[in-house]
């Protein structure tokens, strides 16, 4: 079976510096990247977003790089956030995920082998990739139990909660608008493009 080369790393920019300074980096197929200037959400991003429409300006949407497999694209999402940095950590991006682990929280005493913020990243975005797939496949909603369970994100690890990973998945993919938790319910749903 030929592999799915349908993926693309793109950049949003500013066209209010010279020259246009990127403030979002992100992966996708298809008009994901401008998908953004659609349907413009309440992240950092999308407050920029609106910052330069209400200026009087168009974001500038620049495809980096095409023709890449999923795995490739998530690891040159990955390089390139890490590249520039997020505002959080003094860097020029609004993405939300720190791909590197860039946080005010450091440990001087343990060592980081290099690249293993970055594979721990990459295995973020397919689990998040994972977990919307599955909510997108059942109009209904998903719990976080069935997440976890049907998933395979269950945890045998002695305590009494098992289902820490899958609620994190779920509240990322909640804070990046792509799900809704459904009102007086455990369910979570996929938002419709």
């Amino acid at each position: 079976m030929a592999e799915d080369r349908a993926y693309y790393v793109y950049a949003l920019k500013d066209p209010r510096t010279s020259p246009a300074a990127p403030f979002y980096v992100g992966k996708g197929t298809g008009t994901r990247a401008h998908d953004h200037l659609v349907r413009v959400d309440a992240t950092p991003k999308g407050e920029r977003i609106q910052e330069i429409q209400a200026g009087g300006h168009d974001v500038l949407v620049s495809r980096l790089v095409e023709d890449l497999s999923e795995l490739q694209a998530l690891r040159l999402e990955a390089e390139l956030i890490a590249a520039f940095g997020t505002v959080a950590s003094g860097g020029l991006l609004t993405n939300t995920v720190l791909p590197s682990g860039l946080g005010a929280r450091q440990r001087p005493a343990l060592t980081v082998p290099s690249g293993v913020k970055e594979k721990a990243q990459l295995g973020l975005g397919l689990l998040k990739g994972a977990v919307l797939e599955f909510a997108q496949a059942n109009p209904q909603g998903v719990t976080n139990s069935e997440t976890a369970s049907l998933l395979g994100l269950r945890s045998d690890y002695g305590g009494g909660s098992k289902d820490y990973l899958s609620y994190s998945l779920l509240g990322l993919l909640m804070r990046d608008g792509k799900l809704d938790r459904k009102l007086n319910s455990k369910r979570h749903v996929a938002r419709v493009r």
